[in-house]
């Protein structure tokens, strides 16, 4: 029994054991993911050998020739000549190999006064300002379709909702320029996270700081940061930037669901509102009849992926250590996935919106039908003296009247108005659904007059964004 234990312990399967250590090496792998932070790296590396070449720390030969290297592995890259290798781990290691094998020793003096963690917390932030940027361009587009779609529709009426039922009357516009200021609120939080990641870490090392005279100002101006980090120790294990651009991208989402799914309920059959163009619907695969609002249904479904990738670094970082620690190379993928996916939600988003055929006679058909003009109704007792809470009651029991006796309140006649409340005269007689969102004649009300001015707003913010 010794023997067959002895036996039993030993791995007579060196395809397993060689298979073992691949899947040790490939678990520790990410240069398939932070490959795309090829131009961020050899930008940041370009910008360090210059700078070791100006304060004497490396010969200014030997900086001409990293120079050169790196240049020619960009064209490789673009070219998609290069050679990705796996085994060496990631970009930096990739793009160091290379330049060893085209320059030769020169090479190894690039690495001199840096570290693997203040130059990947480099690159990233150097990308994520990118995709900030991206991402607050994906804004303002889909913020012009919305206000080009609302000019066209300032004086068209449709029920305003609360809990989906039917309330208030609006005109479009103004219902369009709720989601014009929800994506004002979100440009500005990718603005703001661009602001948080424009601190340049190189130059800390891998978390002491290094004992060489860098000219950190001169590397961070030349790659365009507005200030360099304070601590060296924050600098190479802070990811609170990317968190907040995962925020913004979370937020951005919330509001892009929002809207898709008021455009897929506003483009069924039961609403009719709406009609979204051939290019962001497609056909039923046995439903001839159908056009289905997949691009809608889609951003509205690649939320939660997005949703996922801000609670994953969270959940990375929250028990962290100082300093760096190899968790944080989950930080890039969450990072890139929700990047990709908020911006071409944006832009698709954008692309629905200038294609949107509106049905104004549905919505305004919509509107007539209900009793959106109830609390217009009470307003008028108010105004002949009536506390609003006694308003509201009469009007309350005249709308179930009405509900039971299958009307609207456009089909009653003054007699019925005086059974509610003896103050009601000819006046109430008046009230439309052009009367009563006019009524709305307020500061951020729905009155065309103020929608008009709104409209004016936001083209001028629009303008001035754009600058």
């Amino acid at each position: 029994m010794t023997s067959h234990n002895k036996g039993s312990s030993e791995n007579k399967n060196p395809a397993a054991a060689v298979r073992g250590s691949e899947l040790a090496s490939d678990f520790t792998v990410s240069v398939h993911y932070d490959a795309r932070l090829y131009r961020e790296d050899i930008s940041g590396s370009i910008a360090h050998a210059r700078m070791l070449g100006r304060q004497g720390i490396i010969e200014q030969d030997d900086v001409e020739k990293i120079v050169d290297g790196l240049a020619q592995i960009t064209e490789e890259i673009e070219s998609g000549e290069f050679e990705w290798k796996s085994e060496l781990e990631d970009i930096h290691m990739n793009v160091e190999s290379r330049l060893y094998e085209l320059i030769g020793d020169a090479a190894g003096r690039l690495h001199t006064a840096r570290s693997r963690n203040d130059q990947v917390a480099t690159d990233t932030r150097l990308w994520t300002q990118g995709a900030c940027a991206r991402s607050f361009e994906a804004c303002l587009a889909l913020q012009t379709e919305l206000v080009n779609l609302a000019e066209s529709h300032v004086d068209t009426i449709l029920p305003g909702y609360t809990h989906l039922q039917r309330g208030q009357p609006v005109v479009l516009a103004h219902h369009l320029l709720a989601y014009f200021e929800m994506f004002d609120r979100d440009a500005t939080r990718f603005a703001q996270a661009a602001e948080s990641a424009d601190v340049m870490p190189l130059g800390s090392g891998a978390m002491a700081g290094v004992p060489y005279p860098l000219d950190r100002g001169w590397v961070a101006d030349e790659l365009d940061f507005s200030e360099i980090s304070r601590n060296s120790m924050d600098a190479v294990s802070d990811r609170d930037f990317i968190v907040e651009f995962l925020t913004a991208s979370s937020l951005a989402m919330a509001h892009l669901s929002r809207l898709d799914e008021e455009l897929i309920i506003w483009s069924s059959d039961e609403f009719g509102f709406v009609k979204l163009s051939d290019d962001f619907t497609s056909g039923s695969s046995i439903m001839p009849q159908k056009r289905n609002p997949d691009f809608a249904e889609l951003i509205r479904g690649k939320t939660g992926r997005v949703y996922g990738s801000l609670m994953g670094l969270l959940t990375t970082i929250k028990g962290l250590p100082l300093t760096y620690n190899r968790d944080l190379q989950e930080d890039k993928e969450g990072l890139f996935d929700a990047a990709d996916t908020v911006i071409a939600a944006l832009e698709s988003a954008a692309g629905m919106v200038a294609g949107i055929t509106v049905n104004a006679d549905r919505m305004r058909q919509a509107a007539a039908n209900g009793f959106v003009l109830a609390t217009d109704i009470a307003d008028y007792l108010v105004g002949k003296g009536v506390p609003f809470r006694e308003a509201y009651i009469a009007v309350s029991e005249l709308s179930k009247q009405c509900i039971a006796d299958g009307v609207g309140f456009g089909e009653l006649e003054l007699a019925d108005f005086q059974r509610a409340s003896d103050l009601f005269d000819e006046g109430v007689m008046d009230i439309t659904l052009e009367s009563a969102v006019a009524a709305r004649d307020v500061p951020g009300g729905t009155a065309p007059n103020r929608v008009s001015e709104a409209i004016a707003e936001a083209k001028r913010m629009l303008a001035e964004a754009q600058e």
